[in-house]
């Protein structure tokens, strides 16, 4: 017997049809069709494709709550950091991820209700709400920005991000700065440089926690 098509099954298929046809191939037909049904089956659990994304971003948040867990690190750093890598592995877990989860609408009040151990727990931390708050937004607007970046440069043609390349393209002779600002930007791998500006990013968050 074929499952019944709800919400989840709405979901889980549009996340199938995200991961084999990226950002411009996720639509209601495609996702319909991936479930065997015909388009308008869908509207009686999501009536456009803005609430299916919505759905599909509570999903992903919900994943990230539930994998912070600040109480279990030793400090504020800690668990910003482990908040941080959490939601960078979430939404890259996804094809465009990034660009597809930013901004979607929370339909789950429980995620939201979560938030209010840890923010209790910052407070003992020595933070107040709103130092947490614009914390926890500075962080979540970096990775999102990463990741966006990170999957750009990932999907794009070979050879488009090649250090050679570009240094030909800007002319890296006449204008050394930029060159080496191009060689600072492709040292290491991306988990290096996402660490290091995410140092940069919690140090300013030192000086706001007041």
């Amino acid at each position: 017997m074929e499952n019944p098509l709800n919400k989840s099954a709405i979901v889980d298929a549009a996340f199938e049809v995200l991961d084999e046809a990226g950002i411009d191939g996720l639509t209601l037909r495609a996702v319909s069709e991936r479930l065997g049904v015909k388009a308008p089956a869908l509207y009686w659990h999501v009536r456009n494709k803005q609430e299916m994304l919505d759905e599909m971003g509570t999903r992903v948040w919900r994943e990230v709550a539930s994998g912070s867990g600040w109480r279990a690190y030793a400090d504020w750093r800690g668990a910003l950091a482990g908040y941080a890598r959490t939601a960078r592995r979430a939404l890259l877990a996804h094809r465009d991820g990034a660009r597809v989860f930013s901004g979607t609408f929370m339909t789950d009040a429980g995620v939201l209700q979560s938030q209010e151990d840890g923010l209790a727990w910052m407070q003992e931390q020595g933070f107040t709400v709103r130092a947490t708050t614009e914390a926890v937004g500075v962080l979540t607007a970096f990775v999102i920005g990463h990741c966006i970046e990170e999957q750009a440069r990932a999907q794009a043609p070979d050879g488009r991000y090649e250090l050679a390349a570009r240094n030909e393209r800007v002319g890296a002779d006449e204008h050394p700065l930029v060159a080496e600002s191009g060689a600072v930007m492709a040292e290491g791998d991306a988990d290096s440089r996402f660490e290091s500006m995410l140092g940069i990013v919690l140090d300013g968050v030192a000086m706001n926690r007041g």
